[in-house]
């Protein structure tokens, strides 16, 4: 009986050690490829097991997912509470409380391991009942910061003028858009984490350039109403195919936008598509096109009008709001530059590498006008805080829906934007209190 126990407890432990395997081989690839992309074959390579074998300890690949995630949440729950416990043991302050916290959870997601990144890199891609599974975590993780801000907003060094809980959904979306560009070879990261905290704290503006920035100056943003416009029924066919791979695109991710679902969402037969592209890829070549010009052309009309907006101050808040519209309005063209951009074959991305570089570059350079003028805070680096508020702003697509702003108790398009402009440009810390070096 001995040896039987003995026998069973070794298959035991060679089992948890080959799940081990198994998911850490997940964890990378979902975070290198994707999760649509990666296949269970390639999981159990990575891992040196065969991929009949994965099925004896896993029922399927979303059964994998659900215990990456699993995972992933928890890796960045524990990092985060272990520093909340530590501050607190020793009688830390708000700001070193604060800057704790934003240094865990980044080390969590750029250096320590593949689960917590992971999870952030394929959350915008999961299907809404694994989300919903999910939901309970990241409300958990977001109260950890909810507490610690409702306190320091009790205690008036946070500004009593701003919603946490809008808050720390931006806070975190800001963090956790950094596994999508961050990288460690061109930032130090101990001068980033610094960087990161004191922009979130005491904003980019300096405080004599803090004027204006709540004016609501009307921006028109076209929400893409000439799909479906043209007289030319050609034209108009094609516009449709556009769309409905938009929809498919931002609902689904890369993997399932089929051109047999393109073609029924655009109400036209599958091999017509032909007659106006020549592939699925170029389909998502032009979603992809539409959504950055689109907003391109938008954001660089508000942050190049200096005769609209005279001081930097406005400006940048005037294009924050930009963005923004631009980002629900044209729907999906957009938000699908966000959502699967990171599933798309390398062949297809690489070629709108040009649109975006030259998007950021907008922004840099009203960015560095700004610093010049000495409205932007002079210890600040321009590119990783651009990419920093940028991510901020792109994460909102995975948690605000515009269509629940006219329920009650639900927050508005409007009452967003003015949280991120606050957060970004003037910080969260209460006027009055000393801006960090």
């Amino acid at each position: 009986m001995r040896e039987t126990r003995g026998r069973r407890k070794g298959r035991s432990s060679q089992t948890a050690e080959t799940r081990k395997l198994l998911l850490a081989a997940a964890a990378r690839q979902f975070r290198e490829k994707g999760y649509a992309a990666t296949t269970l074959k390639e999981i159990g390579a990575v891992a040196g097991i065969e991929p009949a074998s994965l099925y004896y300890y896993f029922a399927s690949k979303e059964d994998i997912l659900e215990e990456v995630l699993d995972l992933g949440f928890r890796q960045s729950m524990d990092a985060v509470a272990t520093v909340c416990r530590e501050c607190e043991a020793r009688g830390a302050g708000f700001r070193e409380s604060f800057r704790a916290m934003i240094h865990a959870h980044l080390r969590c997601i750029l250096i320590e391991g593949d689960f917590a990144a992971a999870t952030m890199r394929n959350f915008s891609t999961m299907q809404g009942s694994l989300r919903r599974r999910h939901r309970p975590s990241f409300q958990a993780y977001g109260d950890l910061w909810v507490r610690l801000l409702t306190t320091a907003q009790a205690t008036g060094e946070v500004r009593a003028d701003i919603d946490l809980s809008l808050l720390q959904r931006l806070i975190v979306g800001a963090l956790n858009w950094t596994v999508e560009w961050f990288d460690a070879d061109r930032y130090p990261l101990r001068d980033f984490f610094d960087n990161a905290a004191g922009l979130l704290l005491d904003g980019m503006l300096d405080p004599s350039a803090r004027t204006g920035l709540r004016a609501k100056v009307p921006l028109f943003v076209d929400p893409v109403s000439e799909i479906g416009r043209s007289r030319a029924k050609a034209e108009k066919t094609r516009n449709m195919i556009i769309f409905s791979a938009s929809q498919i695109l931002c609902e689904s991710g890369y993997e399932n936008t089929t051109l047999r679902r393109i073609a029924e969402g655009a109400g036209v037969k599958a091999g017509s598509i032909y007659y106006h592209f020549s592939s699925r890829e170029e389909v998502i070549d032009e979603v992809l096109t539409l959504g950055l010009r689109g907003i391109a052309d938008g954001v660089s009309a508000i942050l190049d009008n200096e005769a609209l907006f005279p001081d930097h101050g406005s400006r940048l808040a005037a294009g924050i709001r930009a963005h923004m519209l631009h980002l629900y309005a044209r729907h999906a063209f957009v938000s699908t530059n966000i959502r699967v951009y990171g599933q798309i074959p390398k062949g297809v991305s690489l070629r709108h590498i040009p649109e975006r570089r030259a998007y950021a570059a907008i922004w840099d350079r009203s960015l560095n006008r700004a610093q010049a003028a000495g409205a932007l805070r002079v210890n600040l680096d321009v590119i990783p805080i651009r990419q920093f508020m940028l991510g901020a702003l792109n994460w909102t697509v995975l948690w605000f829906d515009p269509e629940r702003q006219k329920t009650r108790n639900f927050k508005s398009l409007d009452e967003v934007i003015d949280v991120q402009r606050a957060l970004f440009l003037e910080g969260i810390v209460a006027r009055g209190a000393a801006v960090s070096a």
